[in-house]
């Protein structure tokens, strides 16, 4: 688990595809939504936004699924 990730670190994360790279942006500890997906974020089970380094798209990720690259 990756608790010390923070803002503009590189991670890594599995795909279906592979490993993909890319960068946090923020640490997400309220719901929202990307791409109409809704992220079930809060301050007890926080996720992290995460942007690809390869197509530029943004997801969240839980912290145990990033890894620092």
């Amino acid at each position: 688990m990756a608790k010390n990730i923070r803002k503009g670190d590189k991670v890594e994360w599995q795909t279906s595809q592979g490993a993909t790279t890319g960068k946090v942006v923020k640490k997400q500890t309220t719901p929202t939504k990307i791409k109409g997906h809704e992220v079930k974020a809060s301050k007890a089970d926080p996720q992290f936004i995460v942007e690809s380094s390869k197509t530029g798209k943004r997801a969240a990720h839980k912290p145990e699924a990033l890894h620092k690259a």
